[in-house]
């Protein structure tokens, strides 16, 4: 004959089960949601976007004291940068050694000459490779009252200057810049709310 086996009364079916589930400390759960945001928020910033604002009106009139925008990282993982952009880059060390205070913010400059390209300014233009330079962005009375060149801009570096030529601490007064030293290309003006819009 086999055997019975007895259902367990609830004082037993407790103790098979072992100990009540506690449930996680409000703590827990915040810093379960704050901490992958945390380093969600870090990653973004540091390898697709972030956002920006200008304190200086060396890029006048295409962009004004206190507009913010978003810098974007990513598509220079797959290309150059090219004529036009507007970049922002860590300022080189030839900029920190003619600087007569410490440079801690990043630059924002438009990208003027590429890598081999010869540059020149002479007569309120720039010139390059002997050609003069379509800058639809100057204002009048902006053109730049300073002469360089003509100079060769060395590999992987980029001859930068800002748009209100003549209150810009640019390519004209320290140089180029190198590759590594761009952080990425300013696309989006998000404020003031009335000056939305695409940078160009």
């Amino acid at each position: 004959m086999g055997t019975k086996t007895s259902k367990p009364s609830g004082k037993a079916k407790k103790a098979v089960g072992g100990k009540k589930r506690e449930k996680p400390s409000l703590l827990r759960e915040v810093m379960e949601v704050l901490i992958p945001a945390f380093l969600l928020f870090l990653f973004i910033r540091t390898f697709i976007a972030e956002a920006r604002f200008v304190p200086s009106p060396s890029m006048l009139p295409t962009i004004q004291l206190g507009d913010r925008f978003i810098v974007e990282k990513v598509s220079y993982w797959f290309r150059a940068p090219q004529r036009g952009d507007i970049i922002v880059f860590h300022p080189p060390v030839k900029a920190k050694e003619k600087s007569n205070v410490p440079l801690k913010d990043d630059f924002i400059k438009r990208v003027i000459a590429l890598p081999g390209e010869e540059v020149m300014v002479r007569d309120g233009k720039v010139y390059i490779n002997g050609k003069p330079l379509a800058e639809p962005y100057i204002e009048q009375g902006r053109q730049p009252v300073y002469e360089v060149g003509p100079l060769v801009v060395p590999p992987d570096s980029y001859w930068v200057l800002g748009d209100n030529r003549n209150q810009s601490w640019d390519s004209h007064e320290w140089g180029e810049v190198p590759r590594r030293n761009i952080v990425g290309r300013a696309i989006w003006r998000f404020w003031p709310l009335n000056r939305i819009s695409i940078m160009h």
